[in-house]
């Protein structure tokens, strides 16, 4: 089977930029190059190019395509809107200033990075009796975009762990989905609630779909309960570690292949 080709890079260039909550910064990015981007591409990962403060855009994109390698993280894309060529990624400031988290605390308009994507969105249908998606603030973005499109008269349960009350954020997820927020004020310590509920919840007869991301501690262990404790076909979980305590981005990508 042929690998799909990687999408082109191109420069996204800052348009606006507003605080979400005590915690997440939105970005709201423009370039022409989004008019190529696919409808409906919220909630797929991408992956974004730090420059350094000395480059200008040509010399980032020549960096990424013939190295060596910038700076590189991966998002999730928000929003899309097409027809204004808007695209928006949230990002989760870290008290420890990692460089993607800089970027947004400082970015103003005009500011630019590198882009490559969307990938595919990770739940191409929605076709369950019930759903389950759950999320630390890390996967805010991912779970948030399939709550909101998910058929409206969807049912099933949402966990979402905040550092703060004040980083509960409005997501138009249907009416049929039990929404709850917990707190965990120290993300540098892991947390077993999210865990616990989906441990605790006695799920009801019918097609379950999942969408789950987080810390990857935590997901191994989800992993696991799904795969042992569960009936639900894989092909109707998704579940992944988007980061893991102490690890950096390149570390943490370098232990996920060496343990596949």
């Amino acid at each position: 089977m042929l690998k799909k080709p990687k999408p082109v890079p191109c420069i996204l260039t800052v348009k606006d930029v507003f605080s979400l909550s005590p915690h997440m910064v939105r970005v709201v990015f423009t370039a022409p190059e989004l008019e190529s981007r696919p409808l409906g591409c919220e909630g797929a990962n991408c992956k974004i190019f730090i420059p350094n403060k000395k480059q200008n855009p040509d010399d980032l994109i020549e960096q990424i395509l013939n190295g060596p390698r910038p700076t590189v993280r991966t998002y999730t894309v928000r929003n899309f809107r097409k027809d204004v060529l808007e695209l928006d990624i949230d990002f989760v400031i870290h008290s420890d200033g990692g460089p993607a988290s800089n970027f947004a605390m400082n970015a103003k308009p005009g500011d630019f990075l590198g882009f490559r994507g969307p990938s595919d969105v990770k739940i191409k249908d929605y076709y369950a009796d019930w759903y389950l998606l759950a999320a630390d603030m890390s996967a805010i973005p991912v779970v948030a975009a399939t709550l909101e499109k998910l058929p409206r008269n969807a049912m099933g349960m949402a966990i979402i762990e905040v550092q703060s009350e004040d980083d509960i954020q409005n997501i138009d997820a249907p009416m049929g989905i039990n929404m709850n927020w917990l707190i965990h004020s120290d993300p540098h310590k892991q947390s077993r609630a999210q865990e616990a509920m989906i441990r605790a919840k006695k799920f009801p007869d019918g097609i379950i779909q999942t969408c789950i991301a987080g810390e990857s501690g935590v997901i191994k262990s989800l992993r696991k309960f799904f795969k042992d404790e569960t009936q639900i076909p894989n092909d109707d979980i998704y579940i992944s570690g988007y980061w893991k305590i102490g690890l950096i981005e390149d570390e943490h990508q370098a232990q996920k292949r060496l343990e596949k």
